[in-house]
């Protein structure tokens, strides 16, 4: 059964951001806006995690994370703009098992998710393997047949990414949102460098293209 996230955020077009984020990622996922209306929601039916906006209407995250504390274990992380040391402080102080700034890019964001609800259950999947690729999210490392990849973190998140949703074709603003954030200007040609980057690498000893490119649209990770 999917787990159950519970977004509490004013700004809808963060909302829908998580929401479509975490869904795709296989979550069951419930969005409230305000203070008052999120307690109730984890009261009446208390998800796995709750992600938790700071700067709310009505009742403010700190207050909604002292009272859901007090109430039970539910995993708390909180997601604001306020990034003064004294802020995150009270943040943790409030009961939040972990504390995110805006801007921040879905791929940071998930792995915290995912490292907090690690703690209440099995461990997730860390070894990825696709055609000859193995990716370890554990130990970072990456390699084809034999033969190690070294990558920087943004190509592995990439990587991890493709590899997560093997043979889908993801485009450009999914892997936008999922690995430069909400924010970033899609006007740039960065994702275009990063995958010559992965290319480079991937095929350094002229092994085949397992990275390619859907016109018009985005990305596959698959075999020619």
């Amino acid at each position: 059964m999917a787990e159950k996230i519970l977004v509490i955020e004013d700004e809808q077009r963060i909302a829908d951001f998580l929401k479509r984020g975490f869904t795709y990622e296989g979550f069951h996922v419930e969005v409230r806006y305000d203070g008052e209306t999120g307690l109730k929601a984890a009261r009446d039916n208390p998800p796995d995690l709750v992600i938790l906006d700071v700067m709310l209407p009505g009742l403010d995250g700190w207050e909604v994370c002292r009272r859901l504390r007090a109430g039970g274990s539910i995993s708390i992380l909180m997601l604001t703009a306020k990034d003064a040391v004294a802020d995150r402080v009270k943040g943790l102080d409030s009961g939040a098992d972990d504390y995110l700034i805006k801007p921040f890019a879905f791929e940071e964001l998930l792995a915290r998710v995912r490292a907090l609800l690690r703690r209440s259950r099995a461990t997730e999947e860390t070894v990825f393997r696709f055609a000859d690729v193995t990716l370890n999210v554990s130990t970072r490392e990456v390699t084809r047949g034999n033969r190690k990849v070294d990558l920087t973190t943004k190509e592995f998140d990439l990587l991890h990414f493709f590899m997560r949703h093997p043979r889908q074709v993801l485009t450009r603003e999914m892997i936008y949102d999922r690995i430069w954030g909400y924010d970033f200007g899609g006007e740039s040609n960065i994702l275009e460098v990063y995958i010559r980057y992965l290319r480079t690498k991937l095929e350094a000893e002229n092994e085949p293209r397992l990275i390619q490119t859907v016109r018009g649209v985005g990305y596959a990770l698959r075999e020619e």
